[in-house]
Parts: structure tokens; C-alpha cells; sequence
């Protein structure tokens, strides 16, 4: 089977990619897809959530542990390092303004959704290859202060890692000029402490969240989408 690959960026794109492909790739790496990577990979679920209004309510509901932002520092937060320790079977709601609200949106999509990042570029390449004949990689983006989509560096070459992963496997991956772009944007990649969103998170003392986004294929886990929560493929 050939598996063509697509690259849309946000949540527009989700909406366009859902019209011709069977499957997204949700790319957030700072930090959505590699905190849901990391937790997924240790055995906990991850429901996306839209907003915070009513995410602790449904924490209480189903008995999930709501996961905060970063400036909380401890318990579960949206720092990939403070999820190194889930629980297996552990429950969690993680509200965030980029990956979550585009996975909370393609809940109704009726598409196969997945959870992509540099660290589980391979596990997710080797997984949607051959099993899909249409494939959609739609990177976040960050926001700027009018809330327009603000293209970013850490989620090109983040949806690069998975192009270049899904490249190498062969003959049978049709990509995009898009897409190429990405792959070659990862192959070629420079540090995320050297692009904005990486050097904030530093100078606010989470560095270690960055050096888990940037390491490749370190888990093998590929988180789908399946009854409104990320769980690991079978």
C-alpha cells in the first residue's frame, strides 16, 4: 500500500487535512505531543481538554488527576519531566492552548488520531506507514498575542522527525513538498534552546523539558486517540 503524507499547520489545518486523509499526526512538542508521549509511554491515559473551565470537573468525574501548567512546578504538569514518574494506568486531564485544543477538536472528526513527536518519531512513522493510504502531519503552532497561528520551529522539524522516519522506510511514502521541506528542516535541525520557545523555557528554569523534546525515538509509544482519551496503540 502507498501512504500519502500531507502537512497543514493548526487547527485550520486539521479542518482541511480531515476532508482527504484518514489519519492525523498531532505534532505540539513544546510541549502537548512529547508530555503525552512521555506519560502515554509509562501507561497512563491522557484526555485532551479544550479549555480549564470544566477540566477539573471532569477530573473529579471520571477520577483523573487534572494537569496544570508549569508555573504550579509540582504534581502533574504540562512539563514532560514531571510525568518521567506516571503511574501505569494513571488518569489524566491536560488542558494546553495548541495540541490539546486541535486533539480535543478532532475528537468528532472520525479520524484515526495520533500523538507525534520527536521522541516517538520512529514508533509513530512505522505505525501509519502502509496502515493508512492517506496521512495528515498538522504541527500546532504556537499563538501570537491576537491569537493567530504562529508557525514554530520546534513543531516543523518535530513533524519533520516523523516525515524523515516515514522517508527511510521506502518506496511506498508519496510526500508532499510540505512535507519534504519538514523532513529536510529535521534533518538539519539546531538545538530548541536556540529558538524562542525553547530559550523561555530555560530562562524560567525548565531545560530539561526541552533536552526530552529534542531526544529522538526515545519512546516507543504511539498514542491514538480512542474514546476521547490518548491510550497506546495496540
Amino acid at each position: 500500500m502507498t501512504t500519502e503524507v500531507r502537512l497543514e499547520w493548526g487547527p485550520q489545518g486539521l479542518r482541511m487535512l480531515s476532508e482527504t486523509c484518514e489519519c492525523v499526526v498531532i505534532v505540539d512538542v513544546l510541549s502537548f505531543s512529547t508530555s503525552v508521549a512521555v506519560a502515554v509511554g509509562r501507561g497512563a491515559a491522557v484526555w485532551p481538554h479544550s479549555g480549564h473551565e470544566r477540566a477539573e470537573e471532569l477530573a473529579r468525574a471520571i477520577g483523573a488527576t487534572l494537569v496544570r501548567g508549569r508555573n504550579m512546578r509540582e504534581g502533574r504538569t504540562l512539563s514532560p519531566a514531571s510525568l518521567l514518574e506516571v503511574d501505569d494506568g494513571e488518569r489524566l486531564i491536560m488542558p494546553s492552548d495548541n495540541g490539546s485544543v486541535i486533539s480535543h477538536a478532532a475528537l468528532m472528526s472520525g479520524l484515526t488520531v495520533v500523538a507525534g513527536a520527536m521522541r516517538n518519531a520512529q514508533a509513530v512513522a512505522a505505525w501509519v506507514t502502509g496502515r493508512f493510504t492517506t496521512v495528515g502531519l498538522v504541527p500546532a503552532g504556537e499563538q501570537w498575542p491576537d491569537g493567530a497561528l504562529r508557525v514554530c520551529y520546534e513543531d516543523l522539524v518535530g513533524a519533520g522527525a516523523i516525515a524523515a522516519r516515514m522517508r527511510d522506510l521506502g518506496d511506498g511514502v508519496v510526500m508532499h513538498p510540505e512535507v519534504m521541506a519538514a523532513a529536510s528542516a529535521f534533518d538539519s535541525r539546531s538545538s530548541l534552546t536556540e529558538v524562542p520557545s525553547g530559550q523561555d523555557l530555560v530562562e524560567r528554569g525548565f531545560v530539561e523539558d526541552v533536552r526530552l523534546a529534542e531526544e529522538v525515538d526515545a519512546d516507543d509509544v504511539v498514542p491514538i486517540l480512542k474514546n476521547g482519551r490518548y491510550v497506546a496503540a495496540e
